[in-house]
């Protein structure tokens, strides 16, 4: 069974930065997509970054720059470092894997497995 827990959200200044980060438990596969989603109140959940631990990851123009998505394979933890943080970025924060890879990854329909989701607020 896939699990997939996030942590690191919290409340910051606009400016400021926070790490998240996804365990994964269940994912018995070398290479396999992992990816960030956001969905903010009344709005559709949209990608922020998306891969595979074989290519790199592919960033939402809005967070290019700021966010850094990287992956520890050893230990199945999947981060997301967000830098320069706007009020706009303030949105729940979602961990999404699937058994697919490569291309796939870069697709939402890909993703069949999601966190419960940790918020970031920031604040003006």
């Amino acid at each position: 069974q896939v699990r997939l827990v996030e942590s690191g959200g919290g409340s910051v200044q606009s400016g400021g930065s926070l790490r998240l980060s996804c365990a994964a438990s269940g994912l018995a596969y070398s290479r396999y997509c992992m990816g960030w989603f956001r969905q903010a109140p009344g709005k559709a959940r949209e990608e922020v970054a998306v891969g595979d631990n074989y290519n790199g990851p592919r960033y939402a123009d809005s967070v290019k720059g700021r966010f850094t998505m990287s992956r520890d394979s050893a230990k199945n933890i999947l981060y997301l470092q967000m830098n320069s943080l706007r009020p706009e970025d303030t949105a729940m924060y979602y961990c999404a894997a699937s058994r697919r890879s490569g291309a796939f990854c870069y697709s939402r329909q890909t993703y069949e497995y999601w966190g419960q989701g940790t918020q970031v607020t920031v604040s003006s």
